[in-house]
């Protein structure tokens, strides 16, 4: 019998009060209140997060800043993220989840505050987006993501796991598109409010750090089920740690690919490449979130039917090589409609990935799992924006997408070469 069978054979831990907890639980009365709550804090910080992925770029560029300066920042602003994400893995769960989560979005509202209101030098810029730990991806994978990862199975059944994942990305998306759209307004509303484009770019950064503050009172009405199955130390069980080693490494490869197409390396692609600006990338940003959403949907059907790996897997390497041609069509309207069909395809893997590594780990170790497999993700689009400007400032525009894609090629063949056979509970359940 292997680890990961043990793991999954083994009955339940006990809860601090002493009753064994499982998968298909039925959650507390204050469940359905908390997931909302929870939907409603994830829209707001992807709404502020698709409308930063889009300005962040043109706002330094239009400072003065050079690409690989401006990877710079976006990489301090991951980096933030990954130092927020080992903080949450090691002491959140000690802290109390609802205390840690309204931490997080002080210091976020605060440190883009913090962006918009500086001109330079790059290094405060940042040094303030590490503080404000700034998501130059245009997608919301930071530490909060961790901790609401970790609270969202305690607060459905295991039924509906993967589809509350699912809804959850939804809502993220929705976010991200409404931020998309909103990188439209500073072109638009500029010359009413008698603003020229640094100081449209501008406010729009402050706006950002008012939506990251608005989660606040929302995770201060959270009930006490929130911080069910808190561990009182990080531990992971020698059954799940081979398992956690190997999955994190190939997520780490995966994030390394991604950090080479963040949305702000690619609004500059587009913007360089094509001449395009804000006004005409923001709606083309809000239509692939739009994609995004729906495909969160259509993934909690498909892995019903075929399994998570296989949809993890499936979905995710054509997409890579869509993004591909972005990088050889000749006209701006054909990478255009190659860019939307891939975000249909591109998100298909989170919600999947996110419920597959809830189901393979115990109840206690959710937070930890959640917070090991973020930190390594996080890592790897660090480091990623850094080398994708060094790339772009040699001379090869496009070079990003190609490598990128590259990486998350790789990685979805290792990840169903390694991991095919390793089926969650329900899935060994539904087995002949």
């Amino acid at each position: 019998m292997s680890p990961v069978d043990r793991m999954i054979r083994r009955p339940p831990p006990a809860d601090t009060t002493g009753v064994a907890m499982s998968a298909t639980d039925v959650p507390p009365p204050s469940a359905r209140r908390d997931r909302v709550l929870i939907l409603a804090a994830a829209t707001l910080r992807a709404t502020a997060t698709g409308l930063i992925a889009v300005v962040i770029g043109l706002h330094l560029a239009r400072t003065g800043f050079d690409a690989r300066t401006i990877g710079m920042v976006v990489s301090a602003g991951l980096g933030g993220m990954s130092v927020a994400t080992l903080f949450v893995t090691l002491r959140a769960d000690r802290i109390g989840r609802r205390r840690t989560l309204v931490l997080l979005a002080l210091a976020a509202g605060g440190g883009t505050a913090w962006v918009a209101g500086l001109g330079s030098p790059a290094g405060w810029i940042a040094a303030a987006a590490f503080l404000g730990m700034l998501n130059g991806m245009g997608r919301d994978r930071g530490a909060a993501l961790v901790l609401e990862q970790a609270i969202l199975p305690a607060v459905a059944p295991g039924s509906q796991r993967t589809r509350t994942f699912a809804m959850f990305n939804v809502a993220q998306d929705i976010g991200h598109a409404l931020g998309g759209l909103l990188a439209g307004a500073p072109a638009l509303l500029g010359p009413w409010l008698h603003l020229d484009e640094s100081g449209a770019l501008r406010a729009a950064l402050f706006a950002c750090a008012a939506l990251l503050a608005l989660p606040i009172p929302l995770y201060l009405m959270l009930s006490a089920a929130v911080e069910h199955d808190r561990a009182p130390r990080l531990v992971v069980s020698p059954e799940s740690r081979p398992l956690l080693a190997r999955i994190s490494a190939l997520f780490l490869l995966d994030a390394l690919g991604g950090g080479f197409l963040t949305t702000a390396g690619l609004t500059l692609i587009f913007a360089q490449r094509f001449g395009v600006g804000a006004a005409v990338l923001g709606p083309l940003f809000f239509a692939a979130r739009i994609l995004n959403a729906l495909s969160h949907l259509g993934a909690a059907w498909l892995a019903r039917r075929i399994g998570l790996v296989n949809t993890m897997v499936f979905t995710h390497l054509p997409s890579s090589l869509l993004l591909v041609t972005v990088a050889v069509v000749p006209s701006f309207p054909v990478a255009a409609a190659l860019f939307l069909l891939r975000e249909g395809l591109v998100e298909m893997d989170v919600p999947t990935r996110q419920s597959y590594v809830m189901a393979v780990v115990l109840p206690g170790e959710r937070t930890a799992a959640a917070g090991v497999t973020s930190l390594v993700r996080t890592a790897g689009w660090a480091v990623g924006p850094v080398l994708a400007g060094t790339l772009m400032q040699s001379g090869s525009v496009t070079a990003p997408l190609v490598v990128g894609a590259t990486m998350k090629i790789a990685y979805d063949l290792l990840l169903y070469t390694a991991f095919r056979r390793v089926r969650p509970p329900e899935e060994r359940r539904a087995a002949p």
